[in-house]
């Protein structure tokens, strides 16, 4: 069945990433090394399952695979789900190309100092330097009282600063935005190597846009910036754009359309035809006088509502009528002794 990291850190699939960090503040002060010194080889088991756990989980393209494969198959280098499908390019393949993913999870001393900053600044204090892959805390150092003093999830000021996030706007259109759709970014960033030399990568992040998003949504990727020394990765923001449509405009929730008719369809009637975004076609029978400021409303013919997508805005049609630009005098007469008094 392979690990489950979701009960390692007592959390459901559905936790976000401040229910994740709660989570793990709350398990890494219980079970660390060093403050379980009569215990000390379970609670540097149980360490390193929280430590991986949150790492898997707090990072989208590792929670994507492993709830689709589980933990076999995140380590046994599967790709990411809709990495490719039908019309679509494939981005990820096995073997040892560029793109392949692999798994590796970092550091549990690393993702600790993050959060309660103990890294290089205590590397003096007691025999608690440490290197990568050992214990960088001093047992003495990590008393009761030590961490009771941090409450919980209140992490000290002087660990790692974070880098600000670094924003990349996402063009979509107006379809991908009704239907939804995945979009696959390749990036390219620095990681640092266990020595501590930076060394490029490049990576394939899936973006599943929800039908109705809206503009200025943003997507958060967590520390996917540049690794530095002493530096926590920037986030990386993609923010929705839409692009502009050659028949529809957005106004929140609703669609608008606008339909040039003539003065004879304003006063007796128009048949409406619209082709929708997801390619149906819509007839609509307007019998009522249009007048400039007329808006025919279609329900549920808008945009999808992404919190509650069974439900959607409205359509609405305007009017765009032609008026003649010069009339007979006949024709004045004949229009008067229709519509006067």
């Amino acid at each position: 069945m392979g690990v489950d990291y979701y009960k390692i850190l007592q959390v459901d699939k559905n936790a976000k990433d401040e229910d994740l960090k709660k989570a793990y503040r709350k398990l890494a002060m219980k079970w660390h090394p060093d403050k379980n010194p009569n215990n000390k080889k379970e609670a540097e088991a149980k360490f390193k399952q929280i430590s991986e756990a949150y790492d898997v989980l707090s990072d989208p393209q590792k929670r994507a695979v492993y709830d689709q494969y589980g933990e076999e198959g995140l380590k046994g280098q599967v790709p990411p789900p809709g990495a490719g499908g039908p019309g679509g390019t494939t981005f990820f393949q096995t073997g040892d190309g560029p793109n392949v993913f692999r798994f590796s999870t970092r550091n549990p001393d690393d993702i600790f100092a993050e959060f309660f900053g103990f890294s290089s600044p205590f590397g003096g204090m007691g025999g608690g330097g440490g290197t990568r892959g050992g214990s960088r805390f001093s047992s003495g150092m990590f008393g009761d009282d030590m961490f009771s003093s941090f409450g919980e999830g209140r992490p000290m000021n002087h660990g790692p600063r974070k880098a600000p996030p670094i924003e990349n706007i996402l063009p979509c259109t107006l379809e991908e935005l009704y239907k939804g759709t995945t979009k696959k970014m390749k990036i390219s960033r620095e990681i640092a190597d266990a020595s501590g030399k930076t060394i490029p990568i490049e990576e394939i992040l899936t973006i599943d846009i929800k039908p109705g998003w809206k503009k200025g949504t943003k997507i958060t990727f967590p520390e996917k910036g540049n690794e530095q020394p002493n530096v926590v990765p920037a986030d990386l923001v993609f923010v929705i754009d839409e692009k502009p449509h050659n028949i529809f405009t957005r106004d929140g929730n609703d669609l608008v359309v606008t339909k040039k008719i003539s003065l004879v369809e304003a006063l007796t009637g128009y048949t409406a035809q619209i082709t929708t975004l997801d390619g149906r076609n819509l007839t609509i029978l307007i019998n009522t006088v249009v007048h400039p400021s007329y808006e025919e409303v279609v329900p549920k013919e808008g945009m999808p509502i992404p919190k509650e997508p069974s439900k959607r805005g409205n359509l609405r049609i305007k009017f765009d009528i032609k008026f003649p630009t010069r009339l007979t005098a006949e024709q004045k007469a004949g229009i008067k002794k229709l519509l006067g008094p």
